[in-house]
């Protein structure tokens, strides 16, 4: 069963590479996704890891949690899936909240 980590503070300059080399240390590596912002190609600093086992992805975190990389320091944790995917109430779109202009 994959098991995704969520990272945050990655340096700007680390590349996905470099990634796949420090967590396959600790088991399989299925995929790797750095959030990148929608106006310009720039990496936001956070992002995934989808490891095969959860073994292996919680030796990483505990391995690598805290380690400067780059010119940040990781913040690794086991990511939770969303209880609600899309943000759907039983199957139908939630509606959004308008803001008032009323004051």
């Amino acid at each position: 069963m994959n098991t995704k980590i969520y990272f945050n503070n990655l340096a700007a300059t680390v590349t996905e590479r470099e990634l796949m080399d420090l967590f396959s240390v600790y088991g399989n590596v299925v995929d790797i996704h750095i959030a990148v912002d929608r106006t310009n190609p720039e990496p936001r600093g956070h992002g995934f890891v989808t490891m095969i086992t959860p073994e292996g992805a919680r030796a990483a975190i505990q391995s690598l949690g805290g380690k400067a990389l780059g010119t940040g320091v990781l913040t690794l944790s086991e990511a939770t899936p969303d209880k609600e995917p899309g943000g759907s109430m039983n199957g139908r779109a939630t509606p959004r909240r308008r803001m008032s202009h009323l004051y």
